[in-house]
């Protein structure tokens, strides 16, 4: 990389302790290590955090029911003093190139956003580090499976995107600059449902590219889920009910259908 740039890594917790364990021992396996790390916690009391020192942390309590994650998401970025802010979710383990690659990102396009290859564990009770607390890379890159819907980045550096709704919530990559442009994520948007898609429309409009970067792999920690998402039955329906009011393009007709 030619010039430096301070990274952020931000991440939303509400309960989770051992996912979020796993992700800071992930962030301190980079190779090229963020400056701060940023918690944004829902829940009455802040998580156990424990460090290396190799880089900052900052916390801040975002209360509210259902889980405030556009809110949380601001709050981070907020707090957060990096160039670049890497969103992370709690249940995501970044390999040791996370950081690096964000940063390099952003050197190739000030102004792109950025999302890495996700891969899926299965459950394990164990946890996914060694003896020595490390993540075990090995069984990682053995185990975690790429979403079907997903292309492969094996041979890819940067390659870019046209369609703006492929932005995913578990990492994704840009500049405080081109957040700030967007506006962050609109805060009517409560709970689970359509904030990260409205996200990509914001970014769209203000201008920003967005791209698919390789060279690096999230492994998403498993959690039970319900299909449809139950538990959050009512956000699902408010929320894909207040997209269209911002945009027309009718791309959440799936979620209401579900």
């Amino acid at each position: 990389m030619s010039t430096y740039r301070s990274v952020s890594v931000l991440t939303l917790v509400r309960g989770r302790q051992q996912h979020l364990d796993h992700l800071i021992a992930g962030l301190e396996a980079q190779t090229f290590p963020p400056d701060e790390l940023v918690v944004a916690y829902m829940q009455d009391e802040p998580p156990r955090i424990e460090t290396d020192g190799r880089f900052l942390v900052r916390c801040v309590q975002v209360p509210g029911e259902p889980m405030p994650l556009a809110a949380a998401r601001n709050r981070a970025a907020e707090l957060a003093e990096g160039d670049v802010l890497t969103f992370l979710d709690v249940d995501c383990i970044p390999d040791p190139e996370f950081v690096r690659r964000a940063a390099e990102a952003h050197v190739y396009d000030g102004e792109g956003v950025f999302l890495p290859e996700v891969r899926y564990l299965p459950g394990r009770g164990d946890g996914w580090l060694t003896s020595d607390g490390a993540p075990d890379y090995d069984l990682l890159a053995s185990t975690g499976v790429r979403h079907p819907s997903k292309r492969p980045l094996n041979e890819t550096s940067v390659d870019p995107i046209a369609d703006f709704g492929e932005l995913w919530g578990l990492a994704f990559i840009m500049s405080s600059e081109t957040w700030a442009a967007a506006g962050g994520m609109d805060e009517d948007y409560i709970g689970y449902g359509a904030e990260e898609t409205d996200l990509g429309q914001r970014l769209k409009r203000a201008g920003a590219r967005m791209y698919w970067v390789g060279g690096t792999i999230c492994f998403h920690q498993h959690h039970h889920v319900h299909n449809p998402l139950l538990t959050h039955v009512a956000t699902f329906f408010r929320n894909p009910r207040l997209y269209p009011s911002r945009f027309a393009d009718g791309i959440l007709q799936n979620w209401l259908a579900a």
